[in-house]
């Protein structure tokens, strides 16, 4: 009798040791970076897994890392921003989470007052019109567009878009246009209509910096109500 009992007792040992390192062998490790504008990090963003529960802040550069299991969601966080939840197949590793400032007056108050952005003037250094605070079809064209509603940018002859306020390294004075993520030539502005545009960012200084020499004198980011679609 006491032999079978040390064989069930051995049994369930077994039994409950591989449970468990079946379900360790399920849970992995994500990594990833939360910024705002492509390029702010993020700190003290709240990232959540949907499933677990489990939460975690982003750090001084933006980073975070958390355990998750299969089929887990995460959402990611903070007040003033658009909220973002990311799905995760078997393969990711690595999770690049970008948060829109909500378009409210009080968005810029809160990502600086709760420290969220660890220097002020790169959030300031960062101009956005949105389509739900204005009517952009009250404009023939999207040069009018970008002149008569952002302070220090300028329009050349040619279409070039020039940001005051940014020293150039280039040949040229023309800041980067980006159109649903795409760097486009200047002229691609000719075919856009005002009202198939959902908003523009001007980034100018240290913000643009991920985009390397190209974006030394200032980037206008420009996203369309079909791009938003996609």
């Amino acid at each position: 009798m006491n032999t079978m009992k040390a064989r069930i007792s051995l049994f369930l040992t077994v039994f409950f040791v591989l449970a468990l390192l079946s379900v360790n062998a399920q849970e992995r490790l994500i990594k990833g970076i939360v910024t705002t504008f492509d390029s702010i990090p993020l700190i003290g963003a709240d990232v959540q897994v949907a499933g677990s529960k489990e939460l975690v802040k982003t750090d001084t550069l933006g980073r975070f890392s958390i355990n998750v299991n299969p089929g887990d969601k995460l959402k990611v966080s903070a007040k003033g921003f658009i909220s973002q939840k990311v799905k995760l197949d078997d393969k990711i590793k690595m999770v690049l989470v970008n948060l829109k400032l909500k378009p409210t007056e009080s968005a810029r108050e809160y990502a600086i007052g709760y420290g969220y952005v660890k220097d002020a003037d790169k959030l300031n250094a960062v101009a956005q019109l949105n389509s739900k605070d204005l009517d952009f079809s009250q404009y023939t064209n999207m040069y009018d567009l970008i002149r008569g509603r952002f302070g220090g940018v300028q329009v050349s002859p040619n279409g070039e878009i020039i940001i005051r306020g940014v020293s150039s390294i280039n040949l040229s004075s023309a800041a980067l246009i980006v159109v649903d993520g795409v760097a486009v030539d200047n002229s691609m502005l000719n075919n856009l209509s005002p009202t198939n545009v959902q908003s523009i960012n001007i980034i100018k200084d240290g913000s643009a910096a991920i985009y390397g020499a190209r974006g030394a004198n200032g980037v206008v980011i420009i996203e369309t109500k079909r791009g938003k679609d996609d």
